[in-house]
């Protein structure tokens, strides 16, 4: 079957615009207050929404290009590029945000700038608060939205397939909590009047971002070797595959994704042994439209028709 590279759905788009706009906005701000006030923590909150800014782009640019048609050079067409670009994204996210983050907050911890006034870091955290607020809330809404067989954030994060959507949840999510530990830098640090304390808020930033990257890169980079479907949907073809009359019994089954909208199927089946050749054919054709029905992403099917006789483990 020849299929054409789906779309990407409005939705995950719709994700990257809101998130873009709000961390071009946070970055911004977050580095007037730094410059205001000298704050080693608000310097790493705005590396921070610059890379994730960067991030949004990065998966702009993948969207994009992964829409365009197969070809004789990628005959499966070029949904995988969203894949590779979330992939550098997440190494993007490691070497400049939380390296950069760390390596600032150590030189500060050796020579420690003197505190200025508070007012500027607790005013624009407080306003980034909000706009990554906003930004979370549209991405977690995304994800939940999706038909997925996990009822956990974190479950569904590993059952997506569209690095548009949890890759921007991974990001806000770490951006609220970097908020809240450059609060806390700057408010404990004016408290105890300790200089250390906010260089030390940087540097907890900074390994939250690599953590972050992390589990970004592990996600994004089995996307791009070919991981497949949830075991749950593998059960699913089996059972509707298998319900079909002319079906005797049903091997081996796999599954890869290519892009977030348009999926892999193969099979082994065994036929009926009294079916002609046109019979399978048919019955091919019937399974197909069945299963496509079912589950519209799998657009790619190649089913290996077997004897029904024929002994199967």
């Amino acid at each position: 079957m020849t299929a054409a590279t789906a779309p990407q759905a409005a939705g995950p788009r719709k994700v990257l615009y809101v998130a873009t706009i709000a961390n071009l906005v946070i970055a911004a701000s977050k580095f007037t207050a730094a410059a205001l006030t000298g704050s080693s923590a608000m310097v790493a909150e705005g590396i921070h929404s610059v890379v994730d800014t960067g991030n949004e782009l990065l998966l702009l640019l993948g969207n994009r290009r992964a829409t365009r048609p197969a070809d004789q050079a990628h005959p499966f067409g070029y949904g995988k590029v969203l894949y590779f670009w979330g992939l550098i994204a997440a190494v993007w996210m490691f070497v400049l945000g939380g390296g950069t983050s760390v390596y600032k907050g150590v030189l500060d911890l050796l020579h420690p700038p003197p505190l200025g006034s508070a007012l500027w870091n607790y005013a624009v955290l407080s306003v980034a608060a909000v706009f990554e607020a906003v930004s979370w809330w549209v991405s977690r809404k995304e994800l939940f939205g999706r038909r997925l067989s996990r009822r956990t954030a974190w479950g569904r994060v590993q059952a997506s397939k569209d690095p548009s959507v949890f890759m921007v949840f991974i990001e806000d999510s770490a951006a609220l909590i970097g908020i809240g530990l450059a609060f806390a830098g700057v408010a404990v640090g004016h408290w105890l009047d300790n200089p250390y304390i906010d260089p030390a808020a940087s540097i907890a930033i900074g390994l939250l971002m690599l953590a972050a990257a992390a589990v970004l890169a592990r996600e994004t980079g089995a996307l791009l070797v070919g991981e497949g479907m949830d075991g749950r949907y593998i059960e699913e073809f089996e059972r509707v595959l298998s319900e079909d009359p002319s079906v005797r019994w049903v091997g081996d089954i796999r599954t890869m994704q290519l892009s977030p909208a348009d999926v892999l199927l193969t099979a082994e089946i065994g036929f009926d042994i009294e079916l002609d050749t046109r019979g399978v054919v048919d019955a091919i054709e019937r399974l197909k439209r069945l299963v496509r029905t079912r589950h519209p992403t799998v657009t790619r099917m190649y089913f290996e028709p077997r004897s029904g006789a024929a002994e199967h483990a």
